[in-house]
């Protein structure tokens, strides 16, 4: 089965965009240099976070969890030359090996890392926020919801990844994370603000759109 799934996964990859230069050397390096390579969003999910992007041509993006800035800069190509992403993790040292690599990309200029806490920086973004990427802790995924839901534009967009954990959520016994990604699981699907889909995109994925 294992095989199976590799095979697909590299048969979605020859069929979807390529990655840049960059993003190859940035998911090579990461695999070398980074503990939990796992974590990368890697070439198809990218692709994915891209295309959506595009579609919605964000003015901003809000990234809750940068790790080593794949994702930052796959969503950067949905952004008008006006726009910016900002994205907020706690990890100095990651958050310097991904700013060596947005600092040679062209969004150097439109992508923030910032380090800390999300919870304390989420408040200090006055602006709407028009998507949003979810992809840190995963016991305070339905805080970070709350606390960005009102901040989100009209059809703006919230993409919240490993909702299906390694399929831990529909095994017998879950652990903590397991639950907490459960709760948050049953809490998007059932918000009358947002309309919602999960689909099986490596480790799952759902997108919410919040409702005019």
């Amino acid at each position: 089965m294992e095989f199976i799934e590799q095979a697909l996964l590299e048969y979605c990859e020859k069929h979807s965009a390529p990655e840049s230069d960059l993003l190859k050397e940035l998911n090579r390096e990461t695999h070398l240099r980074i503990g939990s390579p796992r974590m990368l969003s890697g070439h198809l999910q990218g692709r994915f976070l891209s295309f959506i992007s595009s579609i919605a041509q964000p003015k901003l993006i809000l990234e809750i969890g940068t790790y080593t800035g794949y994702s930052a800069l796959c969503l950067a190509e949905g952004l008008g030359k006006e726009g910016k992403l900002i994205t907020i993790d706690p990890n100095e040292e990651t958050n310097h090996f991904a700013k060596s690599f947005v600092d040679r990309s062209a969004f150097a200029n439109q992508i923030t890392i910032i380090t800390g806490p999300a919870q304390d920086i989420i408040p200090t973004i006055k602006e709407k926020i028009d998507l949003v990427f979810i992809d840190a802790d995963k016991r305070n995924y339905a805080l970070y919801f709350d606390m960005v839901i009102d901040r989100v534009s009209p059809g703006g967009i919230i993409l919240a990844d490993n909702v299906l954990w390694s399929g831990k959520v529909i095994e017998e016994n879950p652990d903590a994370d397991t639950k907490a990604i459960m709760a948050f699981n049953e809490k998007v699907a059932s918000d009358p603000r947002v309309s919602s889909v999960m689909v099986p995109v490596r480790d799952g994925l759902t997108m919410l759109r919040k409702k005019s």
